[in-house]
């Protein structure tokens, strides 16, 4: 998509690690120009999803209950049966992903909204996941703002030449040694 060759990721920023034993979250935390409600929406809404996560959803997010995800651009596709642990719109959602936890809070600020998000990570991986997340973020603002760019996870970003260069600077931010990077085979 030639959007995606247009697009340069900001510098590693609003995340840090909690550490509980062998237990490490990573939480990063974003900034919206969109109210709670929209970007609620585009958190649950599979047909948002599809737009900016690196996951698809068979059903919406904002009910507790069982959801199948699926892994999106991996080089092993993976389909998870899991579930939504609590959902409390517009301001709560908290759901496993494979073997992992993620929490979303959103929070109005100023005209849009603060969401934090704590996702417990493989702590070998996690200036991945904090760069993954960084340009899914990215991906998701502009989408919130009407001028969607295409989802970019898996390979697609891995490919994408400000990969590397994140996920580097999320390892210094975040005092934690990158792990080994290659490119996937197209």
């Amino acid at each position: 998509m030639a959007a995606h060759a247009q697009y340069t990721p900001g510098p590693a920023s609003g995340a840090h690690v909690e550490k509980d034993g062998e237990k490490w979250t990573l939480v990063i935390v974003r900034e919206f120009r969109h109210s709670p409600e929209m970007v609620w929406e585009a958190l649950t809404d599979p047909a948002q999803l599809a737009e900016w996560a690196p996951f698809d959803a068979d059903r919406n997010l904002a009910t507790a209950g069982p959801v199948r995800m699926s892994m999106v651009n991996s080089p092993n596709a993976q389909a998870f049966e899991t579930s939504v642990k609590r959902a409390e719109p517009p301001h709560l959602l908290e759901y496993s992903w494979g073997n992992m936890d993620l929490r979303w809070e959103l929070e109005p600020h100023g005209n849009g909204t603060r969401l934090t998000l704590w996702h417990n990570i493989d702590r070998r991986f996690i200036s991945w996941g904090a760069a993954g997340w960084h340009i899914s973020f990215d991906v998701l603002d502009r989408l919130l703002a009407g001028e969607p760019i295409g989802r970019m996870v898996g390979g697609n970003a891995i490919q994408h030449g400000g990969w590397k260069g994140l996920v580097g600077e999320y390892a210094a931010l975040l005092g934690v040694e990158a792990p080994g990077w290659s490119a996937p085979k197209s």
